[in-house]
């Protein structure tokens, strides 16, 4: 799998990451038709390609070709086309954005189990896993005694448990008290395990758990420690039915953990790739879920503002078609002090670009994720130049009706004061909306 982690340029903090898990090429530039769209001026339109090189004698090496016109940097060297190490760096353009290219080791899979399906940011996934794992009981023996003698014989492919003794038939490793039985993604801030907790007893049955660890490299960055810590203190605060809830925060071998609920489900962004556009009035129905998560973020004492709302943050939840909101590790309490920008490209308003990010910025990127769940396109794609402002122009969509076009335009508008002001009121209209 091949992954790129867009950094900050001064501290070299992760603020982005793409994963790649069967590419063979990966383009990369301003065009909103790239697998990576970079929207820096200095970005040409098709700026570069990655490709795995597919000869016997150096299979499974990358190399990389630079069309741009201001030129690729490979680690300080302009280079127009050449082999690509792991763990190099990419920048486009001098003084334009730098990606960092990382190749990661797969760890050999049981083939008897089903794969799982990771999201584009491993680390903020609440546990994409399929909805069909057989999921532990409370075993009648506890984990010493007849488990483990049992043999695990009889049980189906798939089954992450014995059926006979109800303990995991495979243990990767154990941190603490947590059994890892899967690994779900790995990424440039670090790894995802689907972890069981044989001690827990949640609604009378032993718990699954997404268990979170910081890798070393970003454990010495203090932006990206901070963000991690972040998400752990914001969500052992929060109790809502679209939010994941918190388990245990901890530090093992010098290595930080966050477990949280694992959520069965499939995030937007994923959804739509693979089944394509939604009606408006599914798209519709979504977007007031998110509004509720949103209303109850916005009313904490001080209020938090997400500041990254888009598709690959939220989820549909299998057991009930709900909305779930992922990854807090961008929360900010509002009135502190401005920050680093945090946000995605084509969902992150005006305001927060320049790092103040207030309520009506999490309620603009409804407008953008409308759009993508929509269309099946990027958001950036229906940016446009109007007078002496950027504005979304969804008038050539055929799915979007003037109530619904006014809507996005008004939640997009680029001052927070022209836009809807609170997520009810977002809310509200959206439900009239036909």
């Amino acid at each position: 799998m091949v992954t790129l982690t867009l950094l900050e340029p001064q501290q070299k903090t992760p603020l982005k990451q793409w994963c790649f898990e069967n590419s063979a090429v990966i383009r990369i530039g301003r065009a909103a038709d790239n697998h990576v769209v970079l929207t820096d001026s200095l970005v040409s339109r098709h700026h570069l390609e990655i490709r795995q090189v597919s000869s016997a004698k150096n299979a499974g090496s990358w190399q990389i070709i630079s069309k741009g016109t201001n030129g690729t940097f490979l680690d300080g060297v302009l280079v127009i086309q050449g082999s690509l190490p792991n763990n190099a760096q990419l920048q486009l353009a001098q003084g334009g954005p730098i990606l960092q290219f990382q190749i990661q080791e797969e760890t050999t899979p049981n083939p008897n189990l089903p794969t799982p399906t990771v999201g584009h940011n491993p680390l903020s996934a609440a546990g994409e896993i399929p909805g069909n794992i057989a999921k532990p009981v409370v075993s009648s023996t506890k984990s010493s005694g007849s488990s483990h003698s049992c043999k695990h014989e009889g049980n189906a492919p798939g089954n992450l448990f014995c059926v006979h003794c109800g303990q995991p038939i495979t243990v990767q490793q154990t941190i603490r008290r947590y059994q890892v039985l899967r690994t779900l993604g790995q990424g440039g801030m670090g790894t995802t395990y689907l972890a069981w907790d044989g001690d827990s007893l949640i609604a009378g049955r032993q718990q699954l758990f997404v268990l979170k660890q910081m890798n070393a490299d970003m454990a010495k960055i203090a932006k990206a420690q901070e963000l991690f810590e972040r998400e752990a203190n914001t969500l052992k605060c929060l109790n809502h039915q679209g939010i994941p809830q918190y388990y245990d925060f901890f530090v093992e071998a010098g290595k930080k953990y966050l477990a949280m609920e694992l959520v069965h489900g499939q995030d937007l962004e994923k959804r739509i790739y693979t089944t394509g556009p939604v009606t408006p009035k599914l798209a519709i129905a979504w977007m007031i879920q998110t509004c509720d998560i949103l209303d109850y973020l916005h009313s904490q004492e001080p209020p938090l503002i997400h500041r990254d709302i888009k598709p690959a943050n939220l989820m549909v939840r299998n057991a009930d078609n709900q909305i779930v909101v992922l990854d807090f590790g961008a929360v900010k309490e509002i009135g502190t002090t401005p920050g680093t920008r945090i946000g995605a490209e084509g969902y992150c308003a005006p305001e927060q670009e320049r790092g103040q990010p207030l309520t009506q910025s999490d309620l603009y990127a409804i407008g953008p994720t409308l759009i993508f769940l929509l269309t099946g396109e990027n958001p950036f794609k229906f940016y446009r130049q109007k007078g002496r402002n950027f504005h979304f122009d969804v008038s050539k969509i055929p799915t979007v009706t003037p109530q619904l076009r006014e809507i996005i335009e008004r939640v997009t508008e680029p001052l927070p004061r022209d836009r809807y002001q609170t997520a009810k009121e977002l809310a509200q209209v959206l439900a009239n909306c036909h």
